[in-house]
């Protein structure tokens, strides 16, 4: 009897604790769930916030607020085409420089650099990440861009004049040094986040591809680089969202011109710059409404962005990487 009582009591025990780890899981689950679910919420917050803000914009301007060129607040004429222009140009520039450097030494602290050297250089990437955009900012007002206008533009004017892109003379900030700023501004992020890609290829990778023959180009090539590229153009569109969204380094270097121009030495403004700049000192109605209208467009941008690099990551870059 005694024995019979005692499996009895486990068994409830033991169901106790079942029913007890269930609600543990179940509870876990909905509270992911949850936090996941206000990320959503938040971004239809901040659109919703954005719509009912600029409905004065949009039903004065409609779609032209999108292609217009003219941005006169005096008159209460306001286009963004000027500033969504100097945004993927300013952006388009940083990927330029930023993604061949930043994959570079990625593959160079995983594959390449002996150990002692490879904590160091982890540390100062890092490092470079932590500074605030206004010290970058500063240091681009006050060193990079006299150094672009009297030493860089000339050497560029004489070698490529040529190209509708460096034409003209550059008087102080313009869109190429807002694209180089943000270059060393998203370096640390795409570097960071390709090294862990690297650093997750499988050694197997590796070792079938010396196996075969191949020199340390070929495995770096092939093995590492082509298993890991769906990756590292992830770590790209990281390091894009980040320099679409960035505004005082930019604002600082970019010559907050409105006008557009092929030309990488003319001065520009991007969609943050803009309202950076000029929402402090809105007037009436119409115009706070524009502005709000502006930071509509950006977080459009952004989407869209996003949507087609998810596109073309799903049609170019191969099967997904599988931690192993």
């Amino acid at each position: 009897m005694q024995t019979v009582a005692a499996s009895t009591a486990q068994a409830a025990l033991a169901g106790q604790r079942l029913t007890e780890r269930k609600f543990g899981d179940r509870a876990f689950k909905w509270f992911t769930l949850s936090m996941a679910f206000s990320i959503f919420v938040l971004i239809v917050l901040i659109g919703w916030e954005l719509m009912q803000g600029s409905k004065l914009s949009r039903h004065t301007f409609g779609w032209r607020f999108l292609v217009s060129r003219e941005w006169d607040p005096v008159h209460g004429h306001f286009g963004a085409l000027p500033f969504i222009f100097g945004t993927l140009v300013s952006s388009l520039i940083a990927l330029v420089i930023a993604v061949p450097l930043s994959v570079a030494t990625a593959v160079f602290i995983t594959e390449l650099s002996p150990g002692w050297l490879r904590q160091p250089l982890t540390i100062f990437i890092e490092l470079l990440a932590a500074v605030p955009s206004v010290i970058l900012g500063f240091w681009g007002l006050a060193v990079m861009v006299p150094w672009l206008r009297d030493d860089m533009v000339p050497v560029l004017r004489a070698t490529f004049g040529y190209l509708p892109f460096f034409q003209g003379q550059m008087h102080g900030a313009s869109v190429l040094a807002a694209g180089i700023i943000l270059a060393i501004m998203i370096i640390p992020i795409i570097t960071s986040v390709s090294r862990e890609i690297l650093r997750s290829v499988p050694g197997l990778q590796r070792e079938a591809a010396y196996a075969l023959g191949a020199t340390r180009w070929e495995v770096t090539r092939l093995a590492v680089l082509s298993y890991a590229k769906k990756g590292i153009f992830g770590a790209v569109i990281l390091g894009l969202g980040r320099a679409l969204g960035e505004t005082m380094a930019v604002t600082m270097v970019s010559g907050n011109g409105a006008g557009i121009s092929w030309s990488l030495f003319a001065p520009a403004s991007t969609l943050t710059s803009v309202v950076a700049n000029e929402f402090s000192e809105t007037t009436g109605v119409l115009y706070p409404s524009a502005l709000l209208e502006i930071g509509l467009v950006l977080l459009g941008v952004t989407m869209i962005v996003n949507i087609l690099a998810q596109l073309l990551l799903k049609t170019f870059a191969g099967p997904a990487v599988k931690p192993h």
